[in-house]
């Protein structure tokens, strides 16, 4: 069963770009959207090098994929920042590995 897509969220094969529900200030600029581009093993590996638990990595991680800073990031509206979280599962996920592909 493929679930839809949301209407926020425009996906590539490279890149996922996220719409805000309200503007956020990110590098200094005003912003109603950030890009995710597609991870590298490279990327997971430093997240991982950073240390702390889970969330903080992931923080990292994100960060980094968008070319943000993750003090931006913690400035989101958390529902904004869920979105970048489907966004990045979207973007990783194999074609196929949906959760009822094998039914």
């Amino acid at each position: 069963m493929t679930q839809a897509q949301p209407v926020w969220l425009s996906l590539g094969a490279d890149a996922a770009t996220v719409r805000l529900s309200r503007p956020a200030q990110c590098n200094g600029v005003s912003v109603d959207s950030l890009t995710l581009r597609a991870p590298t093993v490279r990327d997971i590996r430093l997240a991982t090098r950073v240390g702390g638990d889970a969330e903080e990595r992931e923080l990292q991680l994100f960060a980094s994929l968008a070319q943000v800073s993750a003090q931006d990031l913690e400035g989101l509206k958390l529902s904004d920042y869920q979105r970048l979280q489907n966004a990045y599962f979207r973007l990783v996920r194999e074609d196929g590995d949906e959760p009822d592909a094998d039914a």
